[in-house]
């Protein structure tokens, strides 16, 4: 073919149909289709979307074809889709809208996801994020992988007999490698930048994100370059400007969704009555949310039938998801809540100024969105007090044995508020996330340390020592 490389390529033995229409046809290899997509590459879709002319399927780089004789797994994506304008974009490196600044969202291509998805496939996944594949925008062959996701989910008995729940789970995402749930978006956007053929990927954090990257480039072999604030007191890390061409900016929220996934199997392919959920920038909220809602379209819920996403993927709702969203945040960083107190559609982005860090993000990307899943899921939101944090991590380590990081003690005491105000009921489900470890926040819990006491080393000293506490705690 004039115009391309002379590669010899051995033809996959798959056999799938190929294009139904004429299109930017390269050629046919093998039940293959190839294409040049709009920016040059050759791009290739086992399943060809580009029915009727329609932009190509892309399904990955050819070169990652050449030469390999078994059926690859990949990514059923469309492309990208502008949540402000609806403008379309190729599914390339992009992370907003060139247009309007929009943020971007992926098309999935569900129609091929629904012939090929399955318990039984997930199931027998690996027990990581990966097992869901055929659900995410990365081809999971040569993923970048250190075991995130699929972590515990909890039957709370004694957080619950304190709070009057019956029916109370925790999902423990603190037990992720790097000790929280940005290991699921790394593990993705890590993977997606090898596709892209990136160098270094880059964040800009001073916690949970920032340990993640650097995990996940180790995996990879690939640099690590972490932003920080100039006044911090850690480690500080710069690039030179000529890197600045390979670099992959790391953003992919959607990953989040694989935490609906998870609780969804666990709880035996159903959703719960009630979720809590910590949030900062909303995302995480809304893509438990659209989780939950793609089980169902896809008929992958205990006694659910499939039904159609509708034109918009991002607000489909699924009657049979009955979950109502509670949102959690912390009072010195509250933004979302307060537009939900006040009724307000617009979100009024606030200057930061809480003991939970992680979750101190004034002006949240995807607020307006949360409102909208707090809304048609009938939950609601809440600001914790800045001074019932601790309060909630101290809560969650006495009753569960789990150490959390201020996150968490957010979700906590924003769950004891919904329960005290009667908002769920006593056997309803419940499912509480804690999304990272209190070893990265171990400053907030300091005052809460009891000091160790001093004895000699008799029984008798220890027996002392033993009686003065059962004194002091009537």
């Amino acid at each position: 073919m004039d115009g391309y490389s002379d590669v010899s390529l051995a033809a996959p033995d798959l056999r799938i149909p190929t294009c139904a229409a004429p299109c930017n046809l390269i050629d046919k290899v093998g039940g293959l289709c190839y294409h040049r997509n709009s920016l040059g590459r050759i791009v290739s879709g086992v399943f060809c979307a580009c029915r009727g002319g329609a932009e190509p399927y892309l399904g990955g780089l050819l070169r990652s074809l050449i030469g390999e004789e078994e059926p690859r797994a990949v990514a059923f994506v469309s492309g990208l889709k502008c949540r402000e304008c609806g403008r379309e974009q190729p599914a390339d490196p992009l992370n907003v809208c060139d247009f309007c600044f929009g943020p971007l969202e992926v098309v999935y291509d569900y129609a091929t996801i629904s012939e090929v998805v399955s318990r039984d496939r997930i199931t027998a996944g690996p027990l990581s994020i990966w097992r869901y594949a055929d659900l995410l925008p990365a081809e999971s062959e040569n993923r970048v992988d250190i075991m995130a996701g699929f972590t515990p989910l909890i039957k709370a008995d004694n957080l619950g007999k304190r709070l009057g729940l019956n029916n109370l789970y925790i999902k423990n995402d603190s037990v992720n490698p790097s000790f929280s749930f940005k290991d699921r978006v790394v593990s993705v956007a890590a993977t997606k930048a090898v596709e892209f053929g990136f160098e270094t990927i880059s964040c800009a954090s001073t916690g949970n994100l920032a340990c993640s990257v650097a995990a996940h480039a180790a995996r990879a072999g690939m640099r690590a370059v972490v932003f920080i604030p100039s006044d911090w007191s850690g480690e500080r890390s710069s690039a030179p400007p000529s890197m600045a061409r390979r670099w992959w900016p790391l953003t992919a929220p959607t990953i989040s969704k694989t935490l609906g996934y998870e609780v969804a199997e666990q709880l035996g392919w159903r959703v719960p009555d009630h979720v809590v959920v910590p949030s900062a920038s909303g995302a995480m909220f809304t893509k438990i949310w659209k989780g939950f809602n793609e089980l169902a379209c896809l008929g992958l819920l205990d006694g659910v039938e499939a039904s159609s996403f509708g034109p918009d993927q991002n607000t489909v709702h699924h009657p049979a998801v009955t979950t109502r969203m509670h949102m959690a945040q912390a009072e010195g960083c509250s933004p979302i809540v307060n537009a939900w107190d006040n009724d307000d559609a617009r979100i009024t982005p606030v200057r930061a100024d809480s003991l939970a860090k992680s979750l101190a993000i004034g002006n949240p990307a995807d607020g307006i969105y949360s409102l909208r899943v707090i809304n048609n899921s009938g939950g609601s939101a809440y600001a914790v007090p800045e001074d019932r944090i601790v309060s909630g991590i101290r809560l969650l380590a006495e009753t569960e044995g789990i150490f959390t990081e201020t996150a968490g003690g957010v979700t906590v005491s924003a769950l004891a508020h919904l329960a005290q105000q009667g908002a769920i009921g006593a056997d309803e489900l419940t499912v509480v996330y804690i999304t990272g470890n209190g070893l990265k926040t171990q400053e907030a819990v300091e005052d809460e340390v009891v000091n160790p006491l001093s004895i000699k080393p008799s029984i008798t000293s220890f027996e002392a020592a033993l009686d003065g506490q059962a004194v002091n705690k009537r």
